[in-house]
């Protein structure tokens, strides 16, 4: 509105900001304002209004981003470096001028092919140095900018591989190495653990054993057992963490050992088992580079101490690594083949050693589901597979109720209380026993590749008392011989667990302080199994 004769508008926001009517005469007059849609950040302009003589008028005009319009892209949205380090390309893809991007890590730097900020395609450099750890690393960068979501970019570097221990690889040597898994299997009768001592955390009386003496190994021998499986520490008692080396003293406490069990003509199965975790908890594509590393590492040290050992000496690659999935599997797959490829690498007798495989948490249904390859071997049926049985659980392992149900103290269909009745066994007997261990014979088996069923067992109850103790003690030691039986009728190997607790909740067969059978009727059970 103006009294002047013409007034006329000066619109510098004309590439986004259309006016009906930019010049006019009347003193009246309406002009609408249209603004196109606005896919940036915020913009603002300025119109100035002239009309003859009078002060011009300003008129701001802003507009809001349209939010479904913007974007922010990075390609690609993850990188992978090398223990050495390098440098990767990532392209920044956005209609926004003004964004930013940060990293925090020491270890990384940043370089641009193009000036950061710009609309369109950016190219940028990210560098990392050298990781010098024996730990995989990793840090985030991420690309800020206004009105849209953070873009980032996960970045991880492997950690720094340790120095070879295959140092002193020897020609291949069949002396006493004539057996191939099948023909070593049909040697091995029944095993036992000496569990909770050589991978005892803190040292191998440290959870209430005592040292493992010829002694026991002798009383083992001659009470029925001709194979032992030895559970056994490595990562405590590493002398330098960064370089995985074992300190000597180790290597050869545990070769003394064997010796014990080799001289008295007993079978040995030499593992890397809990070992706080490295390795069992962790079967993920996060962990597999590292965990590889320190599998080649282990078992090329291992494997060359005990290198001259004969057949009666064999080595397993894990104990109960948690897998859950295909995914986890394939890493599990990794490690035992790292393992396989180890042990052969040195030579000697190893170069025919017969090894063994763990299932995916020894599980024999996730077994049977999971394991559908076996790792190659440069040597024709030297392989075994390992399953546990510990089923089920509320009978063998399980020391108080829960809310979805109670233990079971009672197990196998001629063993159940008729007053006790909410702790008889209602899953898990006598057919389940005679499914699980078909599976396994079908699987393996039937295919030619003998079956380890490293560990089983059912701790016994001596809180209970009277009758109850006597029931319960009973169907343990059916239970005992019954899954001894079903496997040796399908051709796997039993080992019983013995972790040499004597008390309630314990599995002792033998006492270890004074050389004596501790569980006649657990014994006697086992030996029937085998037996009859």
């Amino acid at each position: 509105k103006t009294s002047a004769g013409s007034w006329n508008i000066i619109n510098p926001a004309s590439n986004w900001l259309y006016l009906s009517e930019t010049k006019g005469t009347e003193n009246n007059a309406t002009v609408t304002l249209t603004a196109s849609q606005n896919n940036s950040v915020q913009r603002t302009d300025t119109l100035v209004i002239y009309a003859g003589n009078a002060k011009p008028v300003n008129l701001v005009i802003s507009q809001e981003p349209n939010q479904a319009g913007l974007y922010l892209t990075v390609n690609p949205t993850s990188v992978n470096f090398g223990s050495t380090g390098g440098t990767e390309t990532i392209t920044v893809n956005t209609n926004i001028p003004g964004w930013s991007i940060g990293i925090s890590a020491d270890w990384l730097s940043l370089t641009f092919n193009s000036a950061a900020g710009n609309e369109g395609n950016t190219s940028i450099e990210i560098t990392a140095s050298a990781n010098s750890l024996t730990n995989v690393r990793s840090d985030t960068a991420i690309v800020y900018a206004e009105g849209v979501s953070n873009a980032t970019i996960t970045i991880i570097q492997e950690s720094a591989t340790y120095p070879g221990y295959n140092t002193s690889p020897v020609n291949p040597d069949a002396t006493g190495m004539s057996s191939n898994a099948s023909e070593l299997a049909a040697k091995m009768t029944i095993g036992w653990n000496i569990g909770n001592t050589l991978e005892a955390i803190g040292g191998e009386t440290a959870w209430g054993n005592p040292l493992i003496t010829e002694e026991l190994i002798q009383l083992v021998k001659q009470n029925g057992f001709n194979a032992i499986r030895l559970p056994c520490s490595w990562y405590q008692y590493m002398e330098n963490k960064e370089t995985a080396k074992i300190k000597t003293e180790w290597l050869d406490r545990v070769k003394e050992v064997v010796q014990y069990c080799i001289d008295n003509d007993i079978y040995v199965i030499l593992n890397i088992h809990w070992d706080g975790g490295w390795l069992e908890n962790n079967c993920t594509p996060e962990k597999q580079m590292q965990n590889n590393a320190m599998q080649k590492a282990f078992w090329e040290q291992i494997a060359t101490h005990l290198r001259d050992f004969d057949e009666h000496l064999l080595f397993a690659s894990a104990n109960e690594p948690n897998v859950e999935n295909t995914t986890q599997m394939s890493v599990l797959n990794s490690y035992h083949q790292t393992f396989i490829n180890a042990v052969r690498s040195t030579g000697g007798k190893n170069s025919y050693r017969v090894l063994v495989i763990q299932g995916p948490s020894t599980d024999i249904e996730k077994t049977n589901t999971l394991m559908n390859t076996f790792p190659a071997d440069e040597v024709e049926n030297r392989l075994m597979a390992e399953i546990h049985y510990y089923t089920p659980y509320q009978f063998t392992l399980m020391t108080e109720n829960a809310s979805w149900g109670n233990m079971f103290y009672y197990w196998g269909k001629d063993y159940h209380s008729t007053t006790d009745t909410e702790y008889n066994a209602t899953w898990g007997e006598e057919p389940t026993v005679d499914a699980l261990m078909k599976l396994m014979k079908t699987q393996f088996i039937d295919e030619g590749i003998p079956v380890i069923m490293g560990e089983f067992g059912a701790m016994r109850r001596t809180s209970l008392t009277g009758e109850a103790l006597a029931l319960h003690l009973e169907s343990r030691a059916y239970f005992l011989k019954y899954v001894t039986q079903q496997a040796k009728a399908n051709g796997i190997i039993p080992f019983y667990w013995d972790a040499g607790g004597m008390g309630n909740n314990g599995s002792a067969l033998f006492n270890r302080k004074n050389y004596t059978i501790f569980d006649q009727q657990a014994l006697d059970a086992l030996m029937e199994g085998v037996n009859e």
